[in-house]
């Protein structure tokens, strides 16, 4: 399969090709059923062994062992903003939030819903151009929440802080694009549309120990606890993501794993930052010591050279690069299953556009 586009989408985004080919066999025929995948029951042993291997394969990538489970929920990140405190936040309790952009914000005031809440540390005073460092963490906190990778403002944790409560990660855009130390964390969460799967599916990785803390009475379909118990086939999942997600994530162990991602994606973000520094005529908008890997954002210096810079784009078939609506400016989503073919179409253009200009 070729790519005449190159696609810099903040999600959902693309997706490698041979799992675009296996995907499109299995909606045509399912494991030889005669039957599509879109039409065979998921109580199906077929299915059951799909979610089975995805669960597994999400741990093993994570480097977990069985203290720890991986669910596939529905209702995407903006669920778990709410699940979260659901089942870990005490009504005589309290959470913190690290706020680093809109995600964060979202997630802080879902939870301020439930109960007490703290801002333990935000970059918002500086338009969410930099993560938090060296900030005191409440000891009495039931949790610690923060956002890896702030998809909106480009900026991203290269290092996570030691926590003397449990920490809980909403890592949507970046997870499994590097090594991560898993074990450090009680639950993360993350829609898999970015770099594990296609949109529709949510994975939840948590240890098993925090499940039933807050002492309320909870909505079953809610309870991390029913999940579990059910292996997440409680209720009908999302099984064309479930199944594209397990295709991936064999997609990334057998190209090397995590530290296999963090060398792919260490080179796309090396060219497009070096490029970006060089450009005169172009400007980041993130501070260089917290600039994301998975989305770079920018602006042109001069906005009477954008109808040119966009005509560019266009004719070199590069799609989704405007930024988010709130912020403007651009941003190039460089996620797992983007070739570094792509990250060159572009720089080529920004480095054309400033030897002309600059």
């Amino acid at each position: 399969m070729s790519r005449k586009i190159h696609n810099f989408s903040a999600g959902p985004a693309v997706l490698p090709p041979e799992v675009l080919e296996k995907a499109a066999a299995a909606v045509r025929e399912f494991d030889g059923m005669g039957l599509s995948l879109l039409e065979i029951s998921h109580r199906s042993k077929n299915f059951e062994r799909v979610m089975e291997e995805a669960r597994a394969l999400a741990l093993s990538l994570a480097g977990l062992d069985d203290r720890y489970d991986a669910l596939f929920l529905q209702g995407g990140a903006s669920l778990q903003f709410h699940q979260v405190p659901l089942n870990l936040l005490r009504p005589e309790g309290k959470a913190g939030y690290v706020i680093t952009g809109e995600w964060a914000t979202r997630a802080h005031r879902e939870a301020s819903i439930l109960g007490n809440t703290v801002v333990v540390a935000s970059s918002e005073e500086g338009r969410f151009s930099y993560i938090p460092k060296n900030y005191p963490i409440p000891e009495d906190l039931d949790y610690l929440h923060l956002t890896s990778n702030n998809t909106i403002y480009g900026t991203q944790y290269h290092s996570f802080p030691e926590a003397p409560v449990p920490l809980v990660c909403d890592m949507s855009s970046d997870i499994f694009s590097r090594p991560v130390d898993f074990s450090r964390f009680a639950l993360v969460y993350a829609g898999a549309q970015k770099n594990i799967g296609p949109a529709g599916v949510t994975l939840v990785i948590l240890r098993k120990d925090i499940v039933g803390r807050s002492g309320r009475r909870l909505p079953v379909i809610l309870d991390y606890a029913t999940h579990i118990k059910h292996g997440s086939m409680y209720n009908t999942p999302s099984v064309f993501a479930v199944y594209v997600t397990k295709l991936t994530l064999e997609w990334i162990r057998d190209n090397g794993g995590l530290a296999g991602m963090e060398r792919r994606n260490r080179e796309k973000q090396q060219l497009f930052y070096s490029t970006l520094d060089q450009c005169t005529i172009f400007e980041g908008t993130a501070r260089p010591e917290d600039r994301s890997w998975m989305n770079a954002t920018f602006v042109l210096r001069r906005p009477e050279l954008q109808e040119e810079f966009e005509n560019l784009l266009k004719e070199g078939g590069i799609s989704q690069l405007k930024g988010h609506r709130s912020v403007g400016g651009y941003r190039a989503s460089m996620y797992n299953a983007l070739p570094i073919e792509s990250v060159k179409a572009l720089t080529d253009i920004m480095l054309y556009l400033n030897s002309k200009y600059a």
